[in-house]
Order: C-alpha cells, then sequence, then structure tokens
C-alpha cells in the first residue's frame, strides 16, 4: 500500500502526521504538488512534482495509485476516480469518502458550483483547526490499522483484550 498526498491544499500540520506515520510504519508516502516541497529526509517519504494546471496533480494520482492505496484529498472528482480504481480516500479533516457517500459529496459540489456561477457567495469550508487535525489523525490511524502492517496493528492493540 502507498499514501498519495494531494499536497497543492493539503495543511501542514496533515502533512506533518503523514511524515511520522510513513517513517513509523515504514509505508511509502508521496505527495504530489505543482510546486517544489520540503520534506524530512526518509526513504518513505517522496515527492512528484507536475506541470501548473488545473487538475494536473489530480489526474497524476489517477494515473499511478493503485488498487488498495490510500489518496489524502478534498478534491471530490479525484475522490471519486479513486474510488472507481479501487482505493480508499481520507479527506485533511478527517472524512472518510466511501462508495456510500460519494455521489452525495458529487451532488453537493455540483450544486455549489452552480450557486457559485450565479452570482451567490456560498463563502468557503471553516478555517483548519485542531480538532480537524484530531479527526484526520484517528481516521488514519484506524485505516492503516485495519489494511495496514503488521507491526501497526501489533501496536494498536489493547494489552488484555
Amino acid at each position: 500500500m502507498r499514501i498519495w498526498v494531494d499536497a497543492d491544499a493539503c495543511p501542514n500540520p496533515i502533512k506533518e502526521i503523514l511524515f511520522r506515520a510513513a517513517d513509523r510504519l515504514k509505508i511509502a508516502l508521496t505527495l504530489v504538488a505543482n510546486k517544489p516541497l520540503r520534506t524530512p529526509p526518509s526513504a518513505y517519504i517522496n515527492t512528484i512534482q507536475v506541470a501548473a494546471g488545473f487538475d494536473v496533480a489530480d489526474d497524476k494520482i489517477a494515473e499511478e495509485l493503485r488498487t488498495g492505496d490510500l489518496v489524502i484529498t478534498a478534491d471530490i472528482p479525484l475522490a471519486a476516480a479513486v474510488l472507481d480504481k479501487g482505493g480508499r480516500v481520507l479527506d485533511p479533516r478527517g472524512e472518510l469518502f466511501t462508495r456510500d457517500n460519494i455521489e452525495a459529496r458529487l451532488t453537493m459540489r455540483k450544486f455549489m458550483d452552480e450557486l457559485r456561477a450565479s452570482g451567490v457567495d456560498t463563502g468557503g469550508p471553516p478555517p483548519f483547526n485542531h480538532g480537524d487535525r484530531q479527526a484526520f489523525a484517528g481516521q488514519l490511524d484506524r485505516l492503516l490499522a485495519q489494511s495496514g502492517p503488521a507491526e501497526f496493528a501489533a501496536k494498536q492493540r489493547v494489552p488484555g483484550a
């Protein structure tokens, strides 16, 4: 399993969580962005810089990912493409995208796009906060424990359970 990050809009606290997880669990982590990224030195962490342009990073992730990979993104169309290829998707605020919720998210996105196109100010997402970071970390731990390396699952077991 590899973790892919749609890194252009991913908050730095989430990247830090992912850097620690990659090293601790020895999982390949690839950040894809249209600008250079700084990452800690690690055999498990790498970056791919793509050309600037609409959806170029998303397209690269969708092209490279394999069944069972995990993608970190808030981009709903990319999430749908990842699910179609058998991947899993986690948004930086801790929401897990699934076959059960992706259609509703795509419909809402289209509706909001139509509102904005007609001149309605829909605002933006709320500021990223500590609760979002905690929700992400908890959901990431659950996902990695379900599918991940045996050493991660062993670390998560409660003694005497």
